[in-house]
């Protein structure tokens, strides 16, 4: 389905509101949603709203603490609430209760060091975080930094494909998914 002009600048319009919300300038924005400063630029300060891709769609509303789904079809007076009181708090509060887990000291003070990269950790990835927590787990052998730099590479490439996935792309995506699944998979006799 083909987005219209007027839907694409509603868009644009919403999420320049909401951005000024959280308070956020371009550069925290673009840090948070991982997106280019250019794009980020174009979406919060061009004169002329440029059209959206789905991928930076996806972005900025994962940043936003929204899905895609609501940031498209829900009206800027239903999201505003959100932005002021809810998405942000909750996970702040997810964060603390799960801090309480904490028993590396390397992990605690990642979590210090990088306390926005921490907020967009899901539920899932913090508990997969603490469950891999001591001395002969994955965390110390591989370093924190380099276990969550995974996790977001897996979150970024798990919204990639979801974006892909939305448009006339579905069965070329379906098909390479297929060839490495293929590759990876062993064989029906049991070898590799």
């Amino acid at each position: 389905m083909e987005e219209s002009h007027d839907d694409n600048a509603e868009l644009v319009r919403k999420i320049k509101r909401l951005v000024e919300e959280r308070g956020w300038n371009q550069e925290e924005f673009a840090r948070i949603a991982r997106l280019n400063r250019h794009t980020v630029r174009q979406i919060l300060v061009g004169d002329e709203p440029r059209r959206l891709r789905n991928a930076t769609v996806s972005a900025c509303a994962r940043a936003l603490g929204l899905t895609v789904s609501e940031l498209r079809n829900h009206s800027l007076e239903r999201l505003l609430p959100r932005m002021i009181a809810g998405s942000a708090s909750s996970a702040d509060d997810l964060l603390r209760r799960k801090y309480a887990e904490v028993t590396m000291p390397e992990l605690r003070a990642w979590l210090e060091r990088n306390p926005d990269r921490a907020r967009q950790l899901s539920e899932d990835e913090l508990e997969e975080l603490l469950a891999f927590q001591g001395p002969e787990g994955p965390l110390s052998a591989i370093g924190v930094e380099v276990f969550v730099q995974r996790m977001e590479r897996r979150r970024r490439l798990v919204e990639q494909v979801r974006a892909i996935a939305a448009t006339e792309y579905l069965g070329l995506l379906e098909q390479i998914v297929e060839l490495l699944h293929d590759k990876i998979r062993p064989s029906r006799d049991g070898i590799l």
